[in-house]
């Protein structure tokens, strides 16, 4: 070994350029939005934003979807999502809602899911019933359809076929519906309890899934629908379970690695392959370019970590976006990105609120990226055309 004194006028020694994590301790560092809500609904089960980027669904524990829509006007010239200005809880002349189907008048107990058509057009939803397929201009429902027993807990629409979706079931077993044709053409098993996420790959032609059973991830291949493969989370041993989070997969836009989250831990896969923290995670997501990723937590943190490292690159505290009079209990469960714009995303809280949260104009980001360890570099951060398909999980 040899000593070597550093230099002073190193770079690496100059404090200025030491990276340090940006934390948003109020209310003056980042701009919020609550979206308002005529509406009386319950907990917000599922949200997301439309395709286009200019409108968020949402939907609550009492089975009524909500839609607020963002106006094209001076303040807002593109028409898009923003923390800026206020959309409006978007309903049509008739003044019906969106409204699924539940069993015994209880939805508050029911598993919630939807996906939303590429075109934004329409959405397959279910709240413990019959799956409904409604019309997002008019609100109506065009069909319903698999009454339960069993009930749908996820759904995914194909990425080459919006007439052939994905349906996850509480038996554990996931359907290959073609709703032309009304018809199951395959039935998967793979998984011990109900299926809690879905995502497709249409680069690798596959299907990954994770269920309740909370440590089992499968891929099936989509063109006979066989698995090729499955693999267990590395669950801390020990560590007991609470049930806030169901295991979800969700898929980086390069198409082939897969972000897993569970309560205990956030991990990024190569799908191809299967090979591979504070308060219980209650959910989190890719932003849309898949730089960062999005997550909160029990305590109403959000923390936003980035992709290519999963180290944490910004902390956004309760007190800079909740009122400070609100319950200790009410914390975000759902996180939604914005299509198109990275640093903007969208929380659903167990109250019925919905806030939408961008960066101050003057940062224009969520602080800046942690320092490679080593000098790595993650294999995620070129396009996806560009992405080579390591074997190696990033965390």
């Amino acid at each position: 070994m040899v000593d070597v004194k550093p230099r002073i006028a190193d770079e690496s020694m100059d404090k200025s350029k030491v990276w340090k994590l940006m934390e948003i301790t109020d209310t003056a560092q980042c701009r919020s939005l609550k979206l308002g809500d005529s509406i009386r609904t319950a907990k917000i089960s599922r949200l997301i934003y439309t395709n286009s980027g200019v409108a968020i669904l949402a939907l609550a524990s009492n089975a009524v979807h909500l839609l607020w829509k963002w106006p094209r006007n001076e303040r807002n010239s593109t028409g898009k999502a923003t923390a800026s200005v206020s959309p409006q809880l978007w309903q049509p002349p008739s003044g019906i809602l969106m409204t699924n189907d539940t069993i015994d008048n209880s939805p508050d107990e029911a598993v919630h899911c939807f996906a939303l058509s590429k075109n934004d057009s329409y959405v397959m939803s279910a709240s413990g019933g019959k799956i409904s397929l409604f019309n997002m201009m008019t609100f109506k429902t065009m069909t319903t359809f698999m009454p339960p027993p069993p009930a749908a807990t996820f759904l995914a629409f194909h990425p080459q076929d919006n007439n052939i979706i994905a349906i996850g079931m509480d038996d554990s077993t996931i359907q290959i519906y073609n709703v032309r044709i009304d018809e199951v053409k395959s039935k998967l098993r793979g998984h011990s309890k109900k299926i809690t996420g879905l995502a497709f790959s249409n680069v690798l032609n596959v299907l990954v899934s994770s269920g309740a059973d909370a440590q089992v991830i499968c891929v099936w291949n989509t063109d006979g629908w066989e698995r090729q493969r499955s693999r267990f989370l590395q669950i801390p041993s020990g560590r007991p379970t609470s049930n806030i989070l169901d295991t979800r997969v969700q898929f980086h836009q390069d198409q082939q690695h897969c972000l897993v989250v569970h309560e205990t831990q956030i991990a990024i896969y190569d799908a191809s392959k299967l090979e591979p923290s504070a308060p219980p995670i209650t959910h989190a997501t890719f932003s849309c370019d898949s730089q960062l990723i999005y997550a909160s937590f029990l305590d109403a943190t959000v923390c936003i970590f980035s992709a290519s490292s999963l180290r944490l690159q910004c902390r956004i505290l309760p007190a800079s976006y909740l009122p400070q009079n609100i319950s200790s209990n009410v914390h975000p469960v759902v996180v939604a990105a914005h299509p198109s714009e990275a640093n903007q995303f969208a929380l659903g809280l167990t109250d019925g609120s919905v806030y939408v949260m961008e960066p101050l104009e003057s940062e224009r980001k969520w602080g800046i990226p942690p320092p490679a360890e080593n000098g790595s570099t993650s294999n995620m951060s070129t396009p996806p055309n560009g992405a080579s398909s390591s074997d190696q999980p990033e965390r």
